[in-house]
Order: C-alpha cells, then structure tokens, then sequence
C-alpha cells in the first residue's frame, strides 16, 4: 500500500477567482465539505480499523445497521449497509467493544464524516463464539433447554431418519453401528448440506419435512440429526436459530450427534439426547441384538423352569391325594358304587306304581281263586250275621240317640238359664264407659267408675242404649253388705 503524506491545505487546488489562501477569499458549505472529503480521501488510509464501545446502536427496517463508536473521549458516527450485516453472527448491542473494519467518507448531505463498516468483530472474543453465547441465551430463557421438554428414547425403533451429509464419515459410522447392533431396523437418510452457506435452513427443513411426513416414510420413531468433527465455522450450521426451533418443535425423538465430544452446539441442548460422536449416536438409539436374543432366551429358561417347578408340585399333590384311602383303589370304589346303583335302580323299578298294581292285582287274583269255593258259604254266614248286628246296631244306636238327646236338651236348657242374656232378659243391664273415640270402655261396677259428663253405652235385654250422666249417687245402707252389681254376678 502506497503511503499517503499528512494532510496540507496549500496543497489543496482552489478556483482562481478565489484563492484558500486570500483573506477575502469566500467559500460556501458545499465547498468546505468538498474540501473536508477531498483531505479525508486523501489523507487517511482506504482501509481502517477502529476500536470503540457500540451506543445508539439501530436496526433498520432495510436491514441497515446505524450505530456510534465511542471510547473515553470521542465518538464516531457509524453505517454498515444491509449487503455487509447480513453476514454477521452475532447481534451487535450497546455496551458491546468491537472492532469495526471500514472506511471514511463524508457525508455531504448532512456535513458530516462517518465510517462505513464492512467487517464488524467482537473484541476479545470472537464473532462466532459471541453469536452462540447470544442465542444460547435467548433459547435458554425461553426454556427450549429446559428437561420437561427432553423425551425419552424408544427402546426398540423400528424406523430411523438421518438428516447429514450422504458423503461424509458420519453417516458410514452411524450406519455401520447400527447395522452391526440392530440390523432389523429401517434407516431412512436424508442428504443435507452441513456446511456453508444455506446449510442451516436444508437442515431446518428437512427436520420439519420428516416430523410432517413420518407416517408416508413408514412412521419414523427416531430422529438422527449431526455430523462429523470439525472447526467451529463448519459446524456453525447447527448454532444456527432456525434449527434450533425445528429440533424443539419436531414431536419426534431428536439425538444430536455433532463433531467431537468436546464440540458443544445449539442442536445438542436443544435435542432430547446428545452423543458425543456420530458413532455413539448408533449406540445409544438401538440395543444389540444378540444382547437381545440372549436376555430372551434367559426369560424363556426362567419361565420354563418356573412351570416346571409348578408341575412338579401339582403331581405332588396328586399324589398325596392318591394316597388317601378313599382314592386309594379308586376302580374298586367305582365298582361298588356301581353295583349299589344298579341295586338301587333294580328297586327303583320293583317299587314303580305300575309294577306294585301289577303285583296286588296278582295277588287278588289268586286269593279270588284260593277262596272262591268256601267264599259262598262265608258269605252267606256274614250275610246272616250282618243283617243280625244291623238290626242290634240299630236299636242300639237308637237308645244312645235318645239318652243323648235328653242330656242335650237338659244341656241347653242349663245353658240357656246361665246365659248373660237370659239375666238380661230378667231385667238386668250392663254399663260401659265410652271413650272419646266412641268405643266402649271399661264396665261399670260402683257409682266411684263414673263421673257426671261420662258417655255410657247399656246393654239391656234386645239391644244397647248410649247416655250421658247427669248425676251420681251413692246408695249403701249403713252396716249393710256391699250389694254386687249385675255384671258381677254375671
């Protein structure tokens, strides 16, 4: 770079009208500001670096970034277009030192010097490792870290998606991993760029293709997302913000596998599960098959020996019962039992209505024949003899009907003279308190079982009669025997 010489205003060609240099020489604005850039162009390097403190930091709608770089005694007014900020991976704040890499120019319109930026650094840390801090912490507080958002693994997948690059050494050590593991799984890969420019967003959208198309893929139960090892700037891809938010939002298993085990990005706090390697990652997403079968074989030995042993109980206790004796000799029990029912039924028929009128019917039959010959005479000897106790039946059973019927009579005639009604029909009456239900109460016995007011219901010889007390008295002789009243003697 050629060195410029200090800036000298005589140097400077003025119009020859008016010399710089005269005192009644005249300038206007715009030629003082012509003059000011023309010393700046010429007197300051094309190229600057500059130092300073960010304040009154801007974003523009356009996508222009205006801001002032300040230090303890100065500030300087600074632009950086749309075409140079859209490469930056941090976000520029006040407070924040930087280097800003530019030049001067003035801006004649508003009179003023500035420097546009085309390079803009953090200072003391570099723009990459700024620009993770930055949306780490973005992402952290809006909780896309937090565990309640960590799902488990499937224990036995059945179909797999890779998204990485279909040439690099990632994807042959996750396939050659799980095929030695867990050859029955399905593995779906799908190519992206994992590097560069326009990696991020392939990566981003091909983790919300597979989450939006899993079933149409055969249903998808783990989702692979990484790469192999390398500098921080090739792994950038997976510190971008876009595919931070993918991973979060895919309802799939995510496992990170990016770089080395020292490389920490985004995509691994955000992701359910991260492996160190790419080759972990096959690792920890299938089991080992043979581990598998053998574990298998173990629970069937386990449960086969199991059965046995609840065999070889039950036959023991068959056994103790076989010992009982009434099992003992079970065909000899059977026998017997046997033979008592067919006794049974032998009876059973023997004793049937049908074979019981059968016998009496016999039965009579030979008695009829047996004493038929002297039935005759018998029978009429018994006829003689019955006609001869009819007639003494009779007279007898006459003489006790008249004896009974004269006692019957005298009976009723006893009955009659001792019967309530009769003493009512002799004049008598029994009274009864009625009460406030109308039913009749207690009987009557002394003038004391009455009060005036008291209802009375009398029964007379032919019927009842209901009255009212108006008075009570007391009618005793002195020294005379208590008279009983009616309803005593009856």
């Amino acid at each position: 770079m050629t060195e410029r010489l200090p800036f000298n205003p005589d140097l400077i060609q003025a119009p020859a009208d008016k010399p710089v240099g005269s005192s009644s020489g005249l300038l206007s604005v715009s030629r003082v500001t012509a003059l000011v850039k023309t010393a700046i162009e010429t007197s300051l390097p094309t190229t600057l670096h500059v130092v300073g403190e960010i304040s009154n930091f801007k974003r523009h709608g356009s996508g222009h970034l205006y801001l002032t770089l300040k230090d303890r005694s100065s500030e300087l007014s600074c632009v950086m277009w749309r075409s140079a900020s859209s490469s930056l991976k941090f976000e520029p704040a006040d407070g924040l030192e930087v280097i800003a890499t530019g030049r001067i120019e003035v801006f004649e319109r508003a009179g003023r010097y500035q420097l546009y930026i085309r390079k803009l650094e953090p200072r003391g840390v570099g723009a990459l490792e700024l620009a993770f801090r930055q949306l780490r912490e973005k992402l952290q507080q809006e909780g896309l870290f937090d565990d309640r958002h960590k799902r488990p693994l499937p224990a036995h997948p059945r179909r797999i998606a890779i998204v990485t690059s279909p040439t690099g050494a990632a994807i042959a050590d996750m396939l050659r991993t799980i095929a030695r593991r867990y050859p029955c799984v399905g593995v779906c890969v799908y190519p992206v760029r994992v590097q560069g420019p326009g990696a991020a967003k392939e990566i981003a959208h091909a983790v919300r293709r597979i989450n939006a198309r899993k079933a149409e893929l055969g249903g998808v139960d783990l989702l692979i997302v990484g790469r192999g090892g390398g500098s921080l700037e090739d792994l950038w891809a997976f510190n971008e913000e876009a595919v931070a938010r993918a991973i979060h939002a895919c309802r799939t298993p995510v496992v990170a596998a990016v770089g080395h085990e020292t490389d920490t990005t985004i995509a691994d706090l955000v992701a359910d599960v991260r492996a160190a390697t790419p080759s972990q990652a096959g690792e920890l997403v299938v089991p080992v098959r043979d581990e598998l079968v053998a574990a298998l074989r173990q629970e069937r030995d386990r449960l086969v020996h199991r059965m046995r042993v609840r065999l070889e109980r039950a036959w023991q206790r068959v056994e103790s019962l076989g010992d009982r004796p009434a099992l003992r000799d079970v065909s000899g029990l059977l026998g017997t039992r046997r033979r008592h029912l067919g006794q049974l039924a032998e009876r059973l028929v023997a004793n049937t209505p049908a074979a019981q009128l059968e016998r009496r019917r016999l039965d009579l039959a030979r008695l009829a024949a047996r004493l038929a010959p002297p039935m005759g005479r018998r029978l009429r000897r018994a006829r003689d003899d019955m006609q001869e106790h009819h007639d003494r039946l009779g007279r007898a059973a006459r003489l006790r009907y008249e004896r009974a019927d004269r006692a019957l009579t005298g009976l009723d005639a006893r009955l009659r003279a001792l019967s309530p009604l009769a003493v009512l029909g002799r004049g008598y009456a029994i009274a009864q308190r009625v009460d406030g239900a109308g039913a009749a109460g207690a009987v009557v016995r002394t003038p004391d079982d009455v009060a005036p007011g008291d209802l009375l219901r009398t029964r007379v010889g032919g019927g009842i009669i209901d009255s009212r007390v108006e008075a009570v008295e007391t009618v005793r002789p002195e020294g005379a025997d208590p008279v009983a009243s009616p309803a005593e003697d009856l």
